[in-house]
């Protein structure tokens, strides 16, 4: 395990705003008194460090923060009802939208952090991260192979690594401190830590919002086999959307013509996301000390899924 990283040199000082916490990823600020002095404000960086199997690797991913930034902003603005469906709240600050205009609050973030910053409203963040899958991989399959559930939740016999569920689930995470693994846990945990009520509007907006993401990557070409999401509350109460949103970070996206004809896992899942790091890191790494330094190659493959992905479902 490993302790929060700190911001790289470039980013750790910007004009106007504190630094006051780093993630595996992302590195946060409040305004110092000269941005404006919104004090309910806050800027979300998104850096272009990669993480995996709870380790930040070296090196980086090259724009890898521009192009989750500009993706989170998308989803944001479709789920505001450019999709067609019902304005879910997100925590943008009002005038921060992907298209600046005269007096947007974009021109608040310093030219260091340009492209990869979002200005947002404080919130108070709830302690559970909404996992909904739509498909059947990863730690999920594991557990059906043993179990015939996916975190607890029983599942038909007969599927395979890779098939559709026959309803999207929502399968809540406990977000552990930092340097810890988040814990899955069962629907009657999460009421236990947010409330009955708010448990269940956590869970039917999340699969909401998967199931009207789903079908825009649908018309894309693409398959959103599973996703997480983060909510807070704001000063009214209001659930709100937070953090990225639909990223290739948080989310797995294949390519549908491949699922429908492939006939291997590895031909129906060919992702856009960072699989190529983990594979990788799986094939080359027992997980015990530091990990290795990831080849370019990878790096160069990894950067160019996440471009891909950007421009299928933004075209």
């Amino acid at each position: 395990m490993t302790d929060a990283p700190t911001p790289s040199p470039a980013t750790a000082d910007l004009p106007g705003w504190t630094h006051v916490y780093s993630g595996k990823v992302r590195d946060l600020y409040r305004p110092d008194g000269s941005a404006d002095g919104g004090a309910d404000r806050m800027l979300v960086v998104a850096s272009d460090r990669v993480s995996a199997f709870d380790h930040v690797l070296a090196p980086g991913i090259p724009g890898k923060g521009v192009l989750l930034t500009t993706l989170s902003l998308w989803w944001f603005d479709q789920l505001a009802g450019a999709d067609g469906g019902p304005a879910i709240a997100n925590h943008l600050a009002a005038s921060h939208t992907l298209t600046p205009g005269g007096d947007d609050l974009v021109s608040l973030v310093p030219d260091a952090v340009e492209g990869r910053a979002m200005i947002v409203r404080s919130l108070d963040m709830l302690p559970i991260e909404c996992v909904v899958r739509g498909y059947l991989t990863g730690s999920g399959w594991k557990e059906y192979q043993s179990s015939r559930t996916v975190c607890g939740i029983a599942l038909p016999g007969g599927l395979n690594d890779g098939d559709r569920l026959p309803e999207p689930i929502f399968t809540p995470a406990y977000k552990a401190p930092m340097g810890e693994h988040d814990e899955n846990i069962s629907f009657a945990q999460a009421e236990e830590l947010v409330g009955a009520e708010r448990a269940a509007q956590l869970r039917d907006l999340s699969l909401e919002i998967y199931r009207r993401a789903a079908a825009t990557a649908e018309a894309a070409g693409l398959i959103l086999a599973d996703t997480k999401f983060e909510f807070g509350s704001d000063a009214d109460g209001v659930l709100t959307l937070a953090d990225e949103v639909l990223t290739s970070d948080s989310s797995r996206y294949w390519d549908a013509a491949a699922w429908a004809s492939g006939t291997t896992p590895a031909e129906r899942m060919a992702s856009f996301d960072k699989q190529i790091v983990r594979d990788w890191l799986a094939t080359h790494w027992d997980q015990q000390g530091t990990p290795p330094e990831l080849p370019a190659e990878i790096v160069e493959r990894t950067a160019a899924k996440y471009r891909e992905l950007l421009e299928k479902l933004t075209a």
